[in-house]
């Protein structure tokens, strides 16, 4: 157990879980992830949330020693999903005086995760409600869609502690050292990236709120420089430009399309591009390179054409962006085929269904190998790409 007081009154109660290999079985997390839940101590005593199933026994003794004999009045569901949500159930059982604090939607999915009788414990809340522990005053505020629809953040106004859910979460167990911002954000456009419009709705609504510290439910506890934070937060949530530079991903299947993405590389940071960062598809990870191109205001797509479409890791990439509302970005295209090029029309045409994304006009064609001609091209399309 670690770092277990937040506050005198506040302990923390999750685990590290440096054993999973995928997150959500897809996001791959090298240095593990946390599960948080917390336990607030007062005249009532409340746990914020549950943990993983993976984290059950370590989680159900860190409650044990925290609670040193008392028994929780309440249990607040913040989130459903089963890395929070896992031992309601159990929860429940152990201790059946324990009320079950969630919204009408919360309770909705209780019922499809657990066959559970909570009949005269549950505590129905909507928007600004408040509940009392003592000292303490638990303020709730909806949050649908950040990530699910029945996500609920909490608000204790007596130490000004916003229990924000997934909401500035990031990957990593607790003791990795690592920067925030990275992680959170390969956590944020993946997990969260779709629903922008809705964490500018939570944002608006914490705006109003005097917060001392945010409690996630993945990664640190955030105490200091809060503006940062949530800075970044606004940022990636309007769909804004983080960071001035070109992301360059390609899809390449012998090394011809590898070449000319490299050289467009080249080409652009000749021409005073300060950051240039580029990624083979086949073999980075997909959500890294999901992160960059929502890091960055412009992108190079470069791919071979295969089958008479485009090459399947390129075509994975961009509806990985489509489905994360790809947007506000200005994208340059350089396809490759040795007797009938289809790429770039195929990537043009999902970047078409996406919104607010400006393609540039020019679109270099290379028919395998490149050539001074592709070169003089991609010459072209670096400065009509850099003028936008």
């Amino acid at each position: 157990m670690k770092d277990t007081r937040i506050s005198d009154t506040v302990l923390y109660i999750g685990a590290d879980d440096k054993t999973l290999d995928l997150f959500e079985s897809q996001y791959i997390v090298p240095n593990g992830v946390s599960y948080n839940s917390y336990l607030i101590i007062d005249e009532k005593v409340a746990i914020m949330d549950t943990v993983d199933a993976r984290a059950t026994d370590e989680w159900f003794d860190n409650l044990d020693k925290a609670l040193n004999g008392r028994t929780p009045d309440y249990l607040v569901v913040s989130h459903m999903e089963p890395d929070h949500a896992a031992n309601i159930k159990a929860a429940a059982k152990k201790y059946p005086e324990m009320k079950i604090i969630g919204n009408a939607k919360t309770f909705n999915m209780i019922g499809q995760f657990f066959d559970v009788d909570l009949e005269g414990r549950k505590v129905v809340v909507a928007e600004g409600d408040t509940i009392s522990l003592g000292q303490h005053t638990l303020q709730f505020f909806m949050a649908p869609m950040v990530h699910w629809p029945e996500v609920m953040v909490t608000y204790e106004q007596s130490e000004k502690i916003l229990f924000s859910a997934d909401g500035f979460g990031k990957f990593g167990a607790l003791d990795t050292d690592e920067d925030w911002a990275c992680e959170a954000r390969r956590y944020y456009f993946n997990i969260v990236g779709k629903y922008g419009a809705q964490v500018q709705a939570l944002l608006k609504k914490a705006s109003g709120l005097d917060i001392a510290m945010i409690c996630p439910l993945h990664g640190p506890i955030l105490k200091e420089n809060l503006p940062y934070y949530i800075g970044l937060y606004n940022t990636w949530s309007s769909y804004s430009v983080e960071a001035e530079g070109v992301f360059i991903a390609y899809a390449s299947i012998h090394g011809n399309t590898a070449g000319a993405a490299k050289k467009m590389k080249e080409i652009l940071e000749a021409k005073g591009v300060q950051k240039v960062v580029i990624a083979d598809l086949s073999r980075t990870d997909i959500a890294e390179d999901v992160e960059d191109a929502f890091k960055y205001g412009k992108i190079v797509l470069a791919a071979s054409t295969y089958d008479g479409g485009v090459f399947p890791v390129m075509e994975e990439f961009l509806l990985h962006l489509k489905a994360k509302n790809y947007q506000k970005r200005t994208v340059a295209l350089i396809e490759n085929g040795s007797w009938a090029p289809a790429a770039g029309r195929i990537m043009r045409g999902i970047l078409e269904s996406m919104k607010n994304i400006s393609i540039c006009e020019n679109t270099v064609t290379i028919k395998s190998a490149v050539k001074a001609e592709n070169v003089a091209a991609m010459e072209v399309l670096a400065d009509e790409l850099i003028s936008k």
